[in-house]
This record gives structure tokens, sequence and C-alpha cells, in this order.
């Protein structure tokens, strides 16, 4: 029994990272402190300045863990990656599920390519953005080709040099064919500077090089040379201009502000390089009710920069953030530069601010019965579901799962996730049926979620990083397509694993739609047109799709496998024509040998060997 009395007696007063956990051992809050033993402490001393956002917290806490670490800069940094990682629900949280492009650039390859990215990945390659507008991406990366003639191939050089002729993109001028050896390393690599160069928002340095060099170049009457590099400075202007001119200097900032609303927040954000403002961008914070202005740009700060593919020279804020010195010297090492985070009181700098604000209070205000909206769809709906199941705790995150087989072939099982209310597609599985002959949905959900319950517990004896691990989180609910039955099976597994999971099941009427939900021994009915019941139509509809899908792709490679694998002569590419070109195992039986022939790779004996296979 954790004593938490005794245990605030055991607190070292070093800095470290806090978790506050419930009573089903759920991390509902992280935080860092310098001294671990007088901040965590504070929680349970009677205050009457605690908000009610900290009250209603500390009334859930049933234990705690903490982490020293050697300094609060680490902590922070501990901080960070523990709040991704739990998504506690009393944390302030960066609200953005939507995936920015990046402009990659691949310069730890012998010979770089630029490219659009959706994902930064833990690689040698240098990553601009994120930017906000994936169209101006792809005329900028259109434009950038043409004036810097970089490969867009995915030849691995120099391995795959001199295996083929140059493509097209080297006949029309945006490709200097390192493929076929007609450029060298060192020629290469200082185009990509130039582009590295301009990509990080030094136009000025560059556009003042090429015209040095076409001068020099007119001077020595090299007209021709002389003559691309005006056309490329043009394109350059072009290209540059593109981009709004802001009033902050010549160098690289963000600017963010905030606008409140209920238990939302939104930060609207300024991307100023080189001078010039490149795009603007807002996001959500969730969980914002309770916490001061301060506290809510302190961690859009720390959530939004940790993850960022580049942080600037310069913060602009309109508020003061808490651990501003901390925070400072950490995102000027990730930068490896130094980095300044101030509060403008006047001049130029404060205009900017406000017009963030402005456009922040607009776009909440735009937004805000969407949002409102939204809520309903999915918290508002989660709170409606708790309440009819008669919960104590959240349903964060449901699990939800459905067998599909057609008379006992093929059996498979497919597991969704919803968090938040919200579909989760990265934490999907679908599982083949290995264990259960014909048609026994009872035994075939047992299969499924022991495999799924039994990989987690591995997971974690073997201590995997729950970045990589695909079965570790532990739902709040489980939802099983079915009644009775397939909530037995379900429960089976769970007490076998001594797992205190609550587990429903989604009952369908006799016309095949979702009519409630089975939930300890009785049917809970739910009025039609709320959004609760809204939802669990939707997982419902989710999981039984997700399955069907899987067992459809299965039953139309076992039927493809049937008619021509076992072909004498006929392998996986001309598989693959057949199909092409005739579309349907049908269409195959009934070519002739001639028209087999006509196949691309197809001899004469193969063609004779499927014309004999449909008419044995």
């Amino acid at each position: 029994m954790f004593d938490i009395q005794e245990e605030l007696k055991k607190l070292p007063k070093k800095s470290g990272v806090y978790l506050m956990k419930d009573e089903n051992g759920g991390i509902i809050y992280v935080g860092k402190a310098i001294n671990l033993a007088s901040r965590v402490r504070q929680y349970f001393q009677d205050s009457s300045s605690k908000s009610a956002k900290v009250q209603s917290m500390v009334g859930r806490i049933k234990e705690f863990e903490y982490i020293v670490t050697g300094n609060e800069v680490e902590a922070l940094i501990l901080e960070c990656n523990l709040i991704k990682r739990h998504n506690p629900r009393y944390n302030v949280m960066l609200k953005d599920d939507k995936t920015y492009p990046y402009v990659k650039l691949t310069v730890a390859e012998e010979f770089p390519r630029v490219m659009m990215v959706r994902q930064k990945e833990k690689d040698q390659a240098k990553y601009f953005g994120p930017f906000t507008n994936t169209s101006s991406v792809r005329e900028s990366l259109d434009m950038i080709r043409g004036i810097w003639p970089l490969r867009s191939c995915q030849l691995k050089l120099p391995k795959d040099m001199n295996k083929s002729r140059p493509c097209l993109y080297h006949h029309i001028g945006q490709c200097k064919a390192p493929c076929a050896g007609l450029v060298s390393q060192e020629e290469y690599r200082a185009i990509v500077d130039e582009v590295a160069l301009f990509l990080g928002g030094k136009h000025t340095d560059i556009m003042a090089g090429l015209e040095r060099e076409m001068l020099e170049c007119s001077e020595n009457l090299e007209f021709e040379r002389a003559s691309e590099l005006r056309d490329k400075l043009k394109a350059l202007a072009m290209l540059s201009e593109k981009q709004k001119v802001a009033s902050a200097g010549d160098g690289d900032s963000d600017v963010i502000a905030l606008a409140r609303a209920d238990d939302d927040a939104l930060a609207q954000v300024f991307f100023i390089r080189g001078g010039r403002m490149v795009g603007q961008e807002h996001y959500m914070l969730a969980n914002a009710r309770g916490s001061t202005r301060q506290e809510a740009m302190t961690e859009f700060v720390k959530q939004f920069y940790g993850e960022a593919a580049f942080i600037p020279k310069e913060l602009i804020l309109e508020e003061e953030i808490l651990d501003k010195e901390a925070i400072t010297q950490w995102l000027s090492s990730k930068r490896e530069k130094s980095v300044s985070i101030l509060v403008p009181q006047r001049g130029e700098k404060q205009k900017l601010v406000d017009m963030a604000a402005e456009n922040a209070r607009l776009t909440l205000s735009q937004f805000g019965e969407h949002m409102r909206r939204e809520k309903m769809k999915t918290q508002g709906a989660l709170k409606e579901i708790r309440e009819a199941l008669k919960l104590s705790s959240g349903l964060e995150r449901i699990e939800a799962y459905d067998i599909s087989n057609v008379q006992g072939f093929e059996s498979v099982g497919s597991m969704v996730v919803f968090e938040g209310g919200k579909p989760k597609p990265s934490d999907y599985r679908k599982f083949k049926i290995k264990t259960v002959k014909g048609p026994d949905d009872y035994a075939s959900m047992e299969e499924v979620l022991s495999r799924r319950f039994s990989r987690r517990k591995q997971e974690l004896e073997d201590e995997v990083d729950p970045e990589k691990a695909k079965f570790m989180k532990l739902p709040d609910i489980l939802m099983i397509d079915g009644g009775k039955g397939q909530v037995s099976s379900a429960k089976k597994v769970l007490q076998a694993l001594e797992l205190d999971v609550p587990v429903c099941g989604m009952v369908k009427d006799d016309k095949h739609r979702t009519r409630g939900l089975y939930f300890e021994g009785q049917e809970i009915s739910m009025p039609l047109t709320s959004e609760g019941f809204k939802l669990v139509t939707r997982i419902q509809d989710e999981v039984h799709r997700f399955a069907i899908e899987y067992h459809r792709k299965l039953r139309q490679a076992a039927q493809t496998r049937s008619a021509l694998d076992d072909i004498k002569g006929i392998g996986p590419s001309r598989r693959t024509e057949l199909l092409k070109h005739f579309k349907t195992i049908e269409a195959i039986a009934k070519a002739s040998v001639d028209e087999l022939c006509a196949i691309s790779g197809m001899s004469r004996s193969a063609a004779m060997s499927v014309y004999s296979f449909f008419r044995q």
C-alpha cells in the first residue's frame, strides 16, 4: 500500500521529474522541479490558493514516482519526453495531429537530393521546416530544381553510377546527371551548399554571390555563363518575392501569441526567416482551463520546440515563460547556437506580437464553434459513455476488436484504437487466426486477445523502449463486437493474465446496426441522437471495416494463388504481368496462346503452360 505522507518524507532535495498516478496506476500529471522535496509536497499541503484544476488532480492522486536528474535542463528534457509518451490528463497538451511537410536535404549521400517529407527521421539529413502550406512547398521545390539542378531519382550513388543513361531531367536542364559521371562531386557539393543556404533563409548572400560571379563572367567575355547566372538571379528574385516581408531585422525568429477560450488555448505562430515572414500557423492547446497564460505559453514552447526540426535564433513572445533560463539553455543546446527569448514592450517586434495576438483572437473566434462541436463529438461523447457505464475513470484509450470469416475460411481478428474519441490508425493491428479451426468466433477472440496482451507482457519483460513498443499501452476499456459470449471470452483472457480492464460488447440489432452496449451482465441503451451513441457506432463500424478489409485481402491472395501459383514456368513477375494485362483470373483462363504471348516477358512455352493449365 502506497502511503503518500511517508513517501513525501523520502523525497530528495534534488532536481528531477515527478509522475502523479491515479488508482489504476495511470499517469495523470508529469512535472519537473529544481527541488523535488519542496515541489511535490506543495501539492499535498492545505492551501486555498490552489486552482480548481490542481485541486481536482490532487483528489485523484493515489501514488507518485520521481526520477532524479543531474540538473534542471536534464529535468526539462525528461519532462518533455514523458509528457509526449504518456499524454497525461492534467498537463496542458499541444493538440496538433496535423503532419506538416519538411524539406529534406540528404547531405549524408555523396550526391544529395532535395525532397518534401512528412516525418523528420533520426538520420544525417538536413531538415527545414515544418512548413504550413504543402502546395507552396511543392511549388518552391519545383523552382529550386529549376535553379539548382539536383537529382531527384532513387539511385544509390556511386554504386549505381553508369548503369543507365541520363534521364529526361538531365535533358531539360534540371539534373547534372551524376548517375552518368557528368559532374564531379566537388561541383555537385557546391550546388548543394547553395540550396542549403537558400533553405536556411540566406537569400541575400546567395544572390550577392551570384551577381558577383555574373559580372566576372561578363568581364571575361563568358557571355553564355553570365546569361545562365542572370536567369538564375531572376528566378531567385521571383522565389524570394513570393514570401511576405516582415520588419523584424534580417534574422530568423518565431513570433508567438495566445488566445484563450474555456478549456482550450490557441497559439498563433509567425515564422520569420531572413527577415521575411515565410508562414504562419495556429496550434491548439487542450486542458488549459485553470492554467495561467504564462503556464500555457511555457507548455507550448516546451512541447513545440521539443519536436521542431528548426529552432530560430530568437523567440518573440507575447507572455513571459516559466523556467526561462533553463528553457533558453535547452533550446541553445538543441540549436547548437545561442537562442534568445524576449517579450518586447515597444517597437517593430511589439507590433508583430500585436499582429499575432489579433490573428490568434480572430482564429479562435472563427473556429470556436467548430471546436465546440468537435469537443462534443469526442470528449462529450466519451463522458456520455462513461456515465452510461457508470465508470469512475476516463476513457482516453479505447481498443475495439472484431472477428471476420466466411464459413470459417481465413478467420482474422482486427484491433482498432480510439484515443481522445478519435481513431488512431498507427495503433491499429490485425491478426490472422492460427489455432482455431472453423467458424468459432469465441475461441478466435480468445486467441486474438491472448496474443495482444501476451505481447504487452513480453515487451514489459524485455524493457522495450516505449517509443518502439507496439503493444505496451494498456486500454481504459475494451469494446468487443458482439454480446455476452464475446465479452465472456475477453474477460477469460484478462483474468488469466491478471489484467483489470473493463470489457463491454457492442450489440447490433436484426438489421446489423448498432443497438447498444452489453456491460456487467446487462444491455445498456443510449439515446440514438446522443454523441456517445454515435461514437460507439463509429467505433463498431471502423473495427468491422478493418476486419473485413483484411479478410478480403487474404481471400483475394488465396484465390490468386490457387489459380496461378501452381502453373509451371510462371513466377512472380509473369503473374504480375498477367494480372495487370487481363485484370481477372477468368480473363486469363479464356485467353488464347497468341494473346498470352503478347504479354511482356512471356515466352511461347510459358504461354502454353498457362493455356494448358486452365484446360486440363
